[in-house]
């Protein structure tokens, strides 16, 4: 690979890094707020606001993946996990901050909406760490079986499994900490699988459109992965 492609595949990843980083950020500091969407009267999801930017660290990883190999989206993973406990240390300092008294955020409502357990962002986040790994080394499994062909079937079956044991695992400790009643927990792990398997399957040709310019641009072949 020339010098240019290759400082245009570094910028690239560093850009997919920073979207990843942001999404997985985000998701930890909004997650106390539940909506529902119930469409076409079908089926009512009653899911948290954070899991709206989870399907796009998967669909990066799974770009990463494809493209720039197990290793780089092991380490864009890390990174993230290192993000968001920097981000909750931060958070916790904040809390203990007292706010004067014409703060337009109190004490109160700052720490109701931030005041998070530190042991359950801890354990959501070791979840969200093992269901990231599984998903990549799934991810690879396929691709190795297939030869690097059936895009979809190695995107999907990754992250299935993954967004299961990553949902079940923070709904479960939301509960077991009392943040969440045990009575909601079943609707909630439905919910929030059924919302995640559906963006996985409507994010598959936006994954399919990503892999094919990067192919195109890099003049890699189906399989080839850009290497160090």
């Amino acid at each position: 690979m020339e010098k240019k492609d290759k400082q245009a595949a570094d910028s690239i990843y560093l850009i997919l890094a920073a979207l990843f980083i942001a999404s997985l950020v985000a998701s930890n500091l909004i997650f106390q707020k539940f909506f529902y969407w119930e469409p076409f009267g079908i089926y009512r999801f009653e899911i948290s606001v954070g899991i709206l930017p989870y399907p796009i660290t998967f669909l990066i990883t799974d770009i990463l993946s494809e493209i720039y190999g197990k290793k780089k989206a092991n380490q864009v993973v890390i990174a993230g996990i290192f993000a968001s406990f920097f981000s909750m240390f931060i958070i916790l300092m904040a809390d203990f901050a007292p706010a004067i008294e014409n703060s337009p955020i109190n004490d109160k409502i700052f720490h109701q909406v931030f005041g998070l357990s530190t042991l359950a962002v801890f354990a959501s986040m070791m979840a969200y760490l093992f269901a990231q790994f599984i998903d990549i080394r799934i991810f690879h499994f396929w691709k190795k079986l297939t030869n690097g062909k059936h895009l979809w079937l190695r995107n999907n079956f990754s992250t299935f499994a993954s967004q299961f044991i990553d949902t079940f695992t923070v709904v479960f400790l939301l509960c077991s900490f009392k943040i969440l009643p045990w009575s909601i927990f079943t609707s909630l792990l439905i919910s929030g699988f059924l919302f995640k398997v559906i963006i996985a399957v409507l994010d598959t040709p936006v994954l399919y459109g990503a892999v094919f310019l990067f192919r195109k641009r890099f003049n890699l072949k189906v399989g080839e992965e850009i290497l160090d």
